[in-house]
């Protein structure tokens, strides 16, 4: 028998069993355990937990819903009280004034409707609402979307985030450049179920599980599908891609 029969036959036997199906729900540890610091500055890289293998949760969503019941999305200039919550602060590359603050409609892993948010460069805030409106109508599945606060990107690592967002003012990742991210031009989708990949290196760090792109499960980013296939339609490039290294939750107006 096949790993997706099996999985299959599992989930069944919990439904009529009453119970919620495996990954369908967060481990209450979730983001609480941190990992031991590498030389380079990440956490430990360790197997992903059973809990983790087949994610497919969604959490609360920390804003009021839009109205509707369909896809929505509301676009203004960043308010000064969403700054102070993000990382943005003077002296990154991207002026206040350029960044804009979308709230938009998601589908979650429990087939509903959800609300969440981007703080994105003002200049591709069309576009990426575009986007997202197809991911929606696609139904693909996401578990979070939030704005990064300042002490969630100082904090030790727990290599079990899965945040879908947009602006960090940060650097490249073991580098001293900013990343597009700290222009508001590039996107990550589901972090987890599509980490970052250099050699041994895995972001986050407890997402081995999902080096195996053969094995397909919800929230995986692949080649040719709707989520590439949204962000090529406003030109942007996928990390996938990338030859040195894959970043597979990453899309980029420039494909840095």
């Amino acid at each position: 028998m096949s790993r997706a029969r099996v999985a299959a036959v599992a989930v069944l036997a919990c439904l009529h069993a009453g119970l919620p199906a495996a990954g369908t729900v967060a481990p209450a540890w979730l983001g609480t355990r941190v990992l031991p610091s590498t030389a380079d500055g990440f956490g430990e890289v360790r197997p992903t937990p059973a809990a983790l293998r087949d994610r497919r949760f969604t959490l609360q969503d920390a804003l009021p819903e839009l109205p509707g019941t369909g896809f929505a999305a509301r676009v203004e200039p960043a308010p000064a009280r969403v700054l102070a919550r993000s990382t943005w602060r003077p002296g990154c590359p991207v002026a206040a004034r350029d960044l804009a603050w979308v709230r938009l409609t998601f589908w979650g892993f429990d087939e509903r409707r959800h609300t969440g948010e981007l703080l994105v460069n003002r200049s591709v805030a069309g576009p990426l609402v575009t986007v997202f409106h197809r991911l929606y109508d696609e139904r693909f599945p996401i578990e979070q979307m939030r704005i990064t606060t300042q002490a969630e990107q100082d904090a030790p690592p727990t290599g079990d985030g899965n945040d879908t967002g947009a602006f960090a003012c940060r650097p490249v990742r073991g580098a001293t450049v900013f990343s597009q991210h700290a222009y508001g031009l590039a996107v990550d989708v589901n972090p987890f179920q599509n980490p970052y990949l250099k050699g041994d290196l895995v972001l986050p760090e407890l997402a081995s599980s999902y080096r195996d792109r053969g094995r397909h499960r919800p929230g995986m980013i692949l080649a040719g599908g709707p989520v590439v296939r949204a962000f090529a339609s406003i030109g942007w490039i996928w990390g996938g891609t990338w030859r040195s290294l894959q970043d597979l939750q990453h899309f980029s107006a420039n494909g840095r």
